[in-house]
């Protein structure tokens, strides 16, 4: 077995800031050997990447985050990244396809935003508006995640599975998980609906 290499993400190409690790399991073999050339190309191309994507957004942080996701894409599926016969050029265009999406969205933003004039005054947060957020962030994330979507963007179970991309019966145990947990941090009855009332 050998130690595993180790790759960094930086953010900024000076100075290391997460590091994630590639080695893996016994009998993981192969797909080892693809983190491995992972590894090996982020180490030879991760900051001529960051010059040409900054070149393209004229933000260094824009061209570090949209560099760093396409490096998250490869590990996400470092069998076909393996594969392919120029994975220098494929990060690069994923990342340049990322900068434009976040340009267009942006775009879009500011042109709704223009159309609607300046945001509304948001109100004061009630106190109980206040206990009950901070209860939320202390719930897993997938309870928390469903909770909100369900009962506070009033979404239907089925549209909260689709978002979520589960199924719509782990959407249901979500929601009666976090809603348990959710009246014990608040040390009083769960004043939310059964899951399926919706």
């Amino acid at each position: 077995m050998g130690t595993g290499r180790r790759f960094r993400f930086f953010s900024d190409p000076r100075e290391p800031s997460t590091t994630l690790d590639s080695e893996g399991g016994e009998g993981e073999g192969p797909l080892v050997g693809h983190r491995d050339a992972i590894a090996e190309v982020y180490a030879g191309s991760f900051r001529r990447l960051i010059v040409h994507l900054y070149a393209v957004t004229g933000d260094l942080g824009e061209a570090q985050e949209v560099v760093q996701e396409a490096f998250v894409r490869a590990l996400i599926a470092p069998e076909r990244f393996g594969e392919l016969e120029n994975p220098e050029s494929w990060l690069r265009r994923v990342a340049v396809n990322l900068a434009h999406t976040r340009y267009r969205r942006r775009r879009t933003l500011d042109r709704l935003l223009r159309r609607v004039g300046p945001p509304p005054e948001v109100p004061d947060f009630s106190p109980e508006h206040v206990a009950l957020m901070t209860a939320m962030r202390r719930l897993p994330p997938g309870q928390r995640q469903a909770i909100a979507l369900h009962y506070l963007v009033d979404l239907p179970i089925e549209e909260v599975a689709r978002t979520l991309d589960v199924s719509v019966g782990t959407v249901k145990s979500r929601l009666s998980r976090g809603r348990t947990a959710l009246a014990a941090l608040l040390a009083g009855p769960a004043e939310l609906a059964p899951a399926g009332s919706k």
